[in-house]
């Protein structure tokens, strides 16, 4: 059931906005069902944009999930660029769902992706122009049921005014549950939406719901407890996880193909869930647990129906570690064998560095090359002890060396500063690193290869070891980006950082609690939108809203905690738990020490 007319204003408005594109529905393998032919309707909301949120690839899995089954309607929707968000607040229109144009007001359940702190603000643009409340407490029967999942949903409490249930875990099995649960409320009826939301959480291990929650805190401003105020929520919050055979969690093989240049334009195939790998930064190393892997036919099958179905030239093994895949070798080559007649590119992102990374580049010989990209993340073997990223750079230098020898010329290296007892010999290693590669081309082909130094901010995350770690200084992370550009000798070598403002309120909003949370809506309100991209993000208006509110960020983001002080998302306790993070962040306190001395 289509909304002409709101699709007909929409139309005559496009011409007037950038990539009106986005904005059209009507992709290749969207799937539009007739409303009054099924039970319920829930929209996915990611709060970035279209590009972005197109390139996410648990988006498409959920989409093909849920519609999927004959009961549900799933749409998308995503947040308007400046533009278009004026044009529909000039016109007094809602924001909509692609596939048929409806409000977002008119579904039984919205649900929000939540992958990068910055773009918090966002959610609450797609709200009001949903013409939902921003507020949980403000809502009624009439309004859909607001959930959010993801990373951010590690430490809910920043966004908890605005959403009525979190999902913790994997969302295969939470998101039908949910919206099985919520539409048998609906249609028993009887019940106030208090009510129906505690039943949910009430009934679920891994569903959160803030509004029955309260902190408690002590003078200093440290939280002396989390209280439940019914009853009927649990105490604490686990997360959900599919312990299912992998090969039977079904892959989307026909993945909605935009008309517009997304960020990823390519087909991606998940081929392993979590990470064999402990490393002290990674909050997915954590959350993603346990390991679950697909067989090399499934990832092939799967793979080749995609190509069929949408006509991509690229394809992409996405896992946290797609080397670590138990069967890298037996992989890379069935695929070269079926796609490489086809004209099909194969991506391997998140490889790890391992001696797999020296034979690599003959598994994938004929197959168009872009550039090898890896993450040392530190260049020093103490350092990497203290991270717990046991690599070797032997394995890495070779691995470079046979890449350029077939035909590979440009190598992206992803690092971080500011890490726990950084020193000036690990900023050093990073260029010293970089360059080494550069001359490796050199020796190799005659000339010096690009290579570019990624750096990007540390910023310590809920669930790992480093949760009680304080973020780095604006004006330490100042002076290392300036110190490793200044340190550069070679051309065809450059060192990129990450925005150090951006970096700064990820810590602020990442480590939060829900007295961070009027700053989100005050922030918003004065303007601050699409936080995420470099051109539309205003650092001073987040600074000025924060001083404004009597918010101290540097005590929520760059002080120490000590491992005693109750965490803010202490209560969502996520895999191996609180007592496995304790005991990590103990031995990396030693380890430090021991570095220390040995400068």
């Amino acid at each position: 059931m289509m909304n002409a007319n709101l699709r007909e204003t929409i139309t005559r408005l496009l011409p007037r906005v950038r990539m009106p594109g986005q904005y059209m529905g009507g992709e290749l393998n969207s799937i539009v069902k007739d409303h009054r032919q099924v039970r319920g309707k829930l929209c996915l909301t990611f709060p970035d944009t279209y590009s972005l949120g197109m390139s996410h690839h648990g988006l498409q899995v959920l989409y093909s999930l849920m519609n999927s089954d004959p009961q549900w309607a799933c749409e998308r929707a995503f947040a308007p660029w400046s533009d278009f968000e004026a044009l529909l607040r000039q016109r007094r229109l809602p924001l909509y769902s692609l596939e048929t144009f409806t409000p977002l007001r008119q579904f039984d359940l919205l649900g929000f992706s939540l992958q990068y702190e910055v773009c918090y603000t966002n959610i609450l643009t797609m709200l009001d122009l949903g013409g939902i409340p921003l507020h949980g407490k403000d809502r009624t029967l009439d309004d859909p049921l607001v959930i959010a999942g993801g990373p951010g949903a590690q430490n809910p409490e920043v966004l908890a005014p605005f959403i009525d249930i979190f999902v913790i875990g994997d969302g295969e099995e939470s998101l039908p549950w949910i919206m099985e649960q919520w539409i048998n409320l609906k249609e028993k009826g009887g019940r106030s939406r208090a009510d129906m939301i505690a039943a949910i959480a009430g009934s679920s291990p891994w569903a959160y719901a803030p509004m029955f929650y309260e902190p408690e805190y002590h003078a200093d401003g440290t939280i002396a407890a989390v209280n439940r105020t019914r009853s009927d929520v649990p105490r604490e919050v686990m997360a959900c996880t599919i312990n299912q055979d992998f090969d039977a969690i079904p892959l989307p093989t026909s993945p909605v193909v935009p008309f517009v240049e997304t960020t990823h334009d390519r087909i991606a195939i998940e081929i392993m869930r979590g990470c064999p790998w402990q490393c002290r930064f990674c909050q997915s190393t954590v959350i993603k647990r346990p390991l679950r892997v697909r067989s090399v036919e499934t990832i092939v099958q799967a793979a080749l129906q995609s190509y069929r179905n949408t006509g991509y030239n690229e394809i992409s093994l996405l896992s946290l570690s797609t080397s670590d895949y138990p069967d890298f070798e037996q992989l890379v080559k069935r695929m070269h064998e079926v796609f490489t007649p086809l004209g099909v590119n194969i991506s391997l992102p998140s490889l790890r560095i391992n001696h797999q990374l020296r034979t690599l580049p003959k598994l994938v010989q004929g197959v168009r090359r872009g550039g090898l990209t890896l993450a040392p993340e530190v260049a020093r073997d103490d350092m990497r002890e203290q991270i717990r990223k046991k690599i070797k750079n032997d394995d890495l230098y070779e691995g470079c060396r046979e890449a350029f020898k077939n035909g590979w010329r440009r190598v992206k290296l992803y690092f971080m500063c500011g890490l726990p007892g950084e020193r000036v010999v690990d900023l050093d290693g990073i260029v010293d690193m970089a360059e080494e590669i550069a001359t490796i081309g050199k020796e190799t082909i005659g000339r010096y290869v690009d290579v570019t130094a990624s750096v990007s901010n540390f910023v310590p995350k809920p669930h790992t070891p480093y949760q009680w770690n304080g973020m780095q200084t604006r004006e330490y992370l100042r002076w290392a980006g300036q110190y490793l550009r200044s340190r550069c000798r070679i051309r065809s070598v450059r060192v990129t950082q990450h925005d150090i403002e951006c970096s700064l309120l990820e810590g602020v909003l990442t480590r939060g609690d829900r007295r961070i949370a009027p700053a989100l809506e005050e922030a918003w309100r004065r303007g601050c939108r699409l936080d995420g991209w470099k051109e539309c993000f205003k650092p001073a208006v987040w600074w000025q809203t924060f001083a404004d509110l009597g918010i101290d960020t540097s005590w929520y983001s760059q002080r120490t905690r000590p491992v005693t002080e109750v965490l803010p998302w202490d209560h969502v306790n996520v895999k191996k738990g609180r007592e496995y993070l304790e005991k990590e962040q103990e031995r990396s306190v030693v380890q430090l020490q021991v570095m220390a001395n040995a400068t």
